[in-house]
């Protein structure tokens, strides 16, 4: 008999010699029964000091499958990338599709490349079955036998191919139209890892997620020094703002960052423009005085009649033109010719002309400004800074400011784990930046 003996056999030839009885189940090594499907995978980089290999390991037990390591090679220096390659077992082509997408966005790969999968859209507005949903990092696409990046990585979309001029993009769900070619399944993909730096950290306070106990002067000197970057390389910073920016009196702090030039866009909803205004107009935040800290007279209406007034005047810039609006951040964006979106929400009073209430209309405003960015910076507003994060790329460098860490942890738990929270009061941290950069 040539060959190599089977599991059973093997087993059954060790018992007897030891005189022991022994009971072989033969059906478990049936040569007639299907063999589970696998998939080799190959994963190139830096996976052992960023943990990318525990990751994928995690994620295939996490999915109750199996893998083998078929081949380790580690880089002989720091700078040197490692090469995996492993075999990963699935229950069946369903349940391995699952796991080989779940590890795609850490980089592994099918060894024996082909073209990607695609199938038309067949209703607008509605993917194909089997579509593959995007993560944030980025992506490329075999079509055609050569590999094209996706443009524009945004995590939950769907991936479009435009055959004709051999380019790859992702498109929002809503956005799609009948006859337009997506991608299905996870075949023909490479997604890049966002690995760990190799070279000493430019942001020390980036090695823990959520800070609250580090040097707070040392944090906003890392990121002063990170705003001074991104603008030297013509990239946009986003300022996600909510109205505790305006109720802690830190928005002549951001108003400066404006006129200095680190702020190219503002993202924030109603009630920060409101009571920006309302500030402007009346001296007052939710009727609290913003000298002495104490609610005036009448104060609760302020905010209304702040809204009214803008709505007469036709607008913020209107407002701003006709010398109605002479103060305040909004005043800043305005005559500094910086673009602001805010998007409405159910509670609003009014709300503002200003204010984009179709969501759907608002994430399409956002989004070009998220593509083309280099940082952001969110603070103190929790359910802005999720759907920012939801449309940044992994290569972002998010800063997230709250006094709440729970904000900061829930935005890494809906995907954006690229982000690194201050845990500080907004107020006190934006003077500092804005002191550190104006110095």
């Amino acid at each position: 008999m040539k060959g190599r003996p089977s599991r059973a056999a093997f087993l059954l030839f060790a018992n007897l010699v030891n005189n022991d009885a022994i009971v072989v189940n033969i059906a478990e090594e049936d040569p007639h029964m299907p063999h589970r499907p696998y998939e080799d995978v190959r994963v190139t980089g830096h996976l052992i000091d960023s943990g990318i290999m525990s990751k994928i390991m995690d994620a295939i037990v996490a999915f109750d499958a199996e893998f083998e390591t078929l081949g380790f090679e580690v880089g002989r220096t720091n700078e040197d990338a490692s090469i995996a390659e492993i075999r990963v077992h699935g229950r069946d082509e369903h349940h391995l599709d699952e796991v080989l997408g779940a590890i795609q966005m850490y980089g592994a790969e099918p060894i024996d490349s082909e073209d990607a999968h695609l199938q038309p859209a067949a209703t607008d507005g509605v993917f194909p079955d089997g579509f593959y949903a995007t993560t944030n990092l980025d992506t490329a696409v075999r079509v055609g036998g050569r590999w094209i990046p996706v443009v524009n990585p945004e995590m939950d979309l769907g991936v479009i191919i435009d055959i004709e001029n051999g380019t790859a993009g992702t498109v929002p769900m809503a956005d799609v139209k009948a006859g337009d070619m997506l991608v299905v399944g996870h075949t023909g993909l490479r997604v890049r890892p966002v690995e760990r730096p190799r070279e000493a950290q430019a942001f020390e306070f980036m090695n823990s997620a959520v800070s609250s106990e580090k040097p707070k002067a040392q944090v906003v000197s890392d990121i002063a020094h990170m705003l001074r970057a991104v603008r030297e390389s013509g990239k946009d910073v986003i300022a996600v703002v909510g109205p505790a920016v305006v109720h802690t009196g830190a928005s002549p702090h951001l108003a400066r960052l404006v006129k200095l030039g680190y702020i190219s866009v503002l993202f924030g909803g109603n009630a920060v423009a409101v009571h920006d205004i309302e500030s402007a107009l009346y001296g007052t935040s939710l009727g609290v005085s913003m000298k002495s800290g104490v609610p005036m007279a009448g104060g609760h209406e302020h905010h209304l009649r702040a809204i009214n007034a803008i709505r007469g005047a036709g607008g913020i810039k209107p407002a701003v033109e006709s010398g109605l609006l002479t103060e305040g951040l909004m005043h800043t964006l305005v005559t500094n010719d910086v673009p602001y979106v805010l998007a409405g929400s159910i509670r609003d009073d009014g709300p503002l002309p200003d204010v984009i209430t179709d969501t759907i209309v608002a994430q399409g405003a956002m989004r070009p400004y998220c593509q083309q960015a280099g940082a952001c910076i969110m603070l103190s507003t929790m359910l802005h800074s999720i759907a920012t994060g939801n449309m940044l790329p992994a290569s972002c460098t998010t800063v997230c400011v709250d006094i709440n860490p729970a904000v900061v942890t829930k935005l890494s738990d809906r995907g954006s784990f690229q982000t690194i929270g201050i845990v500080t009061d907004v107020g006190l941290f934006l003077e500092q930046l804005a002191n550190e950069l104006d110095a």
